[in-house]
């Protein structure tokens, strides 16, 4: 043992996000809906494969990955695939052969940035990854469908992480704060938890650099971010009432206040997921029929956002916020299915026999499926036939309108129905 060797092993010197990390599940914060599944069991029964975790800076795609180490007993290797070669890959390999074969330990290999690896360094991979010489664990913010080798993708399961919710985050904070001894306001961490979009080392890293001074306060914070820490508060009565007033605008058809909201938004740090979804939804509810090239263009922008991110992403919004809030309007669709909603909680109407399931044997015995007419089989494929259950026969849930392209659904709904 070396003079220095207790210093270099105590855990103070390590950065705040590190001395935090977690080192079991019971400890590990968000993406319960991964950890409640199949992986969540893989992970406790010690029997993980190859994997990708992709997702945001922060997410703990590093933590779960020394997590399942530590789980599995298996010797944790990690580099960083912008500053590792194939020369590296050879030794690694070398010692994980040699840890199998004398100790029975496997080796699970952690690589970084995953995605910076050429496709050299990647098929250099596959023969261990195969055989199960190394587990590989990929870590990425890149979509490893575009990033990461067909065959190596092949023999790997990749693991979407989400980012961290506010309150995900919060409860990191309030670990540390616990852990560390610090003296904090609920509201300081309350902004720390908002300003971290997501991103768990950020959080943590904001916290230490707050924690030079006697009390992380709303004011230290004010010092340590400046003009970042805004006036729109993703967590309180601003937030919704510019998210309110973004979809009212959208509706109304006023594209001017429509992007001024969705400034407004992506100004204050707003989930860029947030601003999309409510997109989505008012091409379904507000646009609908009159327009249904307004949909499939807000499931397009949603995609695109994720995969491009900030700054790009405030361009392909704006497509989307300003297409929609010019499309004709209505909300037929949606009150159908408010309607029928409503029928259906307050009543049990059968399906008709002729429409029931005739997939099984002895179905035509119950007479289901008699008297069915095949539509394709009729002039301009349609005959008329009771779809509707007998007491609801006359029922009317969609009403089309005239706008835009609803205007053809109402004619051609008429034409065969009056």
């Amino acid at each position: 043992m070396d003079l220095f060797s207790n210093v270099n092993d105590d855990r103070k010197f390590l950065p705040l996000a590190e001395r935090m990390r977690p080192q079991t599940l019971r400890d590990f914060a968000g993406q319960m809906e991964i950890l409640r599944g199949a992986l969540g069991k893989m992970i406790a029964e010690g029997q993980t494969p190859s994997l990708i975790f992709f997702g945001p800076p922060g997410t703990g795609k590093t933590t779960l990955a020394k997590i399942i180490a530590n789980t599995t007993d298996a010797n944790f290797v990690k580099i960083n695939a912008a500053l590792s070669g194939i020369g590296e890959l050879r030794g690694i390999v070398k010692e994980a052969e040699e840890r199998r074969k004398f100790y029975r330990k496997r080796t699970i290999l952690f690589i970084d940035e995953i995605h910076r690896f050429n496709k050299g360094q990647q098929d250099f991979l596959l023969p261990y990854v195969e055989d199960g010489r190394i587990t590989l664990i990929g870590a990425t913010t890149e979509n490893p469908f575009f990033e990461v080798n067909a065959a190596l993708l092949s023999r790997m399961k990749i693991v979407r992480l989400s980012k961290l919710t506010v309150a995900d985050i919060k409860k990191i904070l309030l670990r540390a704060v616990d852990a560390e001894n610090f003296s904090a306001e609920e509201r300081a961490l309350d902004i720390i938890a908002d300003f971290a979009d997501g991103d768990a080392r950020m959080a943590l890293n904001l916290l230490e650099q707050a924690a030079f001074t006697e009390k992380i306060s709303v004011e230290t914070l004010r010092e340590l971010l400046g003009e970042k820490i805004r006036r729109y508060d993703k967590g309180g009565d601003v937030h919704y009432d510019t998210a309110s007033a973004f979809i009212k605008s959208m509706r109304g058809s006023d594209a001017d206040a429509a992007i001024f909201y969705l400034a407004k938004m992506i100004d204050g740090g707003e989930d860029l997921n947030f601003i999309a979804r409510r997109i989505v939804i008012c091409a379904a509810e507000d646009v609908g029929n009159a327009d249904p090239q307004a949909l499939i263009l807000a499931n397009a922008a949603a995609q695109a956002v994720q995969f491009v991110g900030l700054p790009e992403a405030r361009i392909i919004l704006a497509q989307a916020v300003t297409y929609i809030a010019g499309a004709p309007k209505s909300n037929a669709a949606y009150l159908a299915i408010e309607r029928a909603l409503a029928d259906v909680k307050t009543s049990d109407d059968e399906v008709p026999n002729h429409l029931r399931d005739t997939s099984y044997k002895g179905a035509k015995t119950f007479g289901h499926g008699v008297g069915y007419k095949y539509p394709h089989d009729f002039d301009n494929h349609f005959v008329r036939q009771q779809y509707l259950p007998d007491k609801k026969i006359s029922a009317r849930y969609y009403e089309p309108t005239t706008q835009g392209a609803e205007a053809a659904i109402k004619r051609q709904l008429e034409n065969l129905w009056r």
